[in-house]
């Protein structure tokens, strides 16, 4: 009796790692599309994309042990992504243990990594002119090629430097420079900065910020007050008495209102933006550029959140420093001021 009893037992041990072997082939044959998207945040096609990406990267050059498979890792961080899950639990969810669920994760974040040129780029002269005509049918705002700020992506505590991840909300956290389109597309992404540092300092070391000053790019990027006013960074009046400036700084927060609305998608589709990222600071900002990197090819694909309502984040960065304007750019607001907003 007892042998049959260990005999029953194996085979139902056997049994279900066979199942299990078979639910990773394609674990999204199971499920409809909705499903899909509600446990990923993207339909199986553009899954499918995610993997053709880098799936020669994800695969091992031996079975042992039954590696999984390149669609069923890009899965896991997927569902990593989309959660802010415990390790833990998203290989009991997924059927895989911890430190395969950490190790899937880590893989795929630096390899999604790498293909941050393709899709997080700024325009090209024609893109550019698309843009700046998208941007002005908002509140006819001139030449403006993109919208720039920062936002907090909380994590833990680190061992080293702690007291530099304090945010000015309190908690330990990254800031996040972004610049966007006005399709909520992400031009471009800085993330490795600890969330003390001010967002003009970010953009004043900022690759952008170099690109902007030498002319690379032409148009105006529109900021908050927490940044600097130059001929290239529009910032809005601080007082609204003379003739236009209300006018001026209405049409500024309602086209500026697009990198904001880009932040709440963001952490809206990927929710370990929100929560927080329990990984050392240097993980965490791959996995920040990994989320812009797939927020784009979501749109390229539109494949996007559909009826949603995204609250626009508040940026405090305005609140406590102001940065002195430039003379020159004073004189290029106050032309499109006069020009257009009078």
């Amino acid at each position: 009796m007892a042998v049959r009893r260990c005999l029953r037992r194996r085979r139902r041990r056997r049994n279900l790692i066979i199942r299990r072997l078979n639910d990773r082939s394609n674990p999204l044959e199971a499920l409809n599309e909705a499903e899909v998207f509600d446990r990923y945040r993207f339909v199986p096609e553009t899954i499918m994309f995610i993997v053709g990406l880098i799936q020669d990267q994800l695969l091992y050059n031996s079975q042992r042990n039954n590696p999984l498979t390149p669609l069923y890792q890009v899965l896991v961080a997927l569902r990593f992504y989309a959660t802010g899950s415990f390790y833990l639990t998203l290989g009991d969810t997924l059927s895989v243990s911890k430190s395969t669920a950490g190790r899937a994760v880590r893989r795929v974040t630096d390899l999604i990594c790498t293909q941050v040129r393709r899709f997080v780029r700024l325009p090209d002269r024609n893109e550019s002119s698309c843009i700046k005509s998208a941007f002005h049918k908002i509140a006819g705002f001139p030449s403006i090629i993109g919208c720039v700020d920062g936002t907090m992506v909380k994590i833990i505590a680190p061992a080293e430097n702690e007291s530099d991840y304090l945010c000015r909300k309190g908690y330990h956290a990254l800031n996040i420079q972004m610049t966007c389109d006005p399709q909520f597309k992400v031009l471009d992404v800085v993330a490795k900065w600890p969330g003390s540092v001010h967002d003009a300092r970010i953009f004043r070391e900022s690759s952008l910020c170099r690109i902007m000053e030498e002319g690379q790019l032409a148009g105006i990027l529109l900021g908050d007050s927490g940044y600097g006013l130059k001929p290239y960074l529009m910032t809005p009046y601080m007082a609204e008495d003379a003739p236009g400036n209300r006018r001026f700084n209405l049409a500024h927060c309602r086209t500026r209102v697009t990198i904001e609305q880009t932040f709440g998608i963001l952490k809206k589709r990927f929710h370990s933006l929100h929560c927080g990222l329990r990984t050392k600071p240097e993980r965490a900002c791959r996995i920040v550029t990994v989320c812009a990197i797939l927020h784009n090819i979501g749109i390229e694909r539109r494949d996007i959140l559909q009826d949603i309502d995204v609250m626009n984040e508040m940026n405090e960065s305005a609140l406590d420093i102001q940065v002195p304007d430039d003379a020159v750019g004073r004189t290029v607001r106050d032309h499109i001021r006069d020009s257009y907003f009078l």
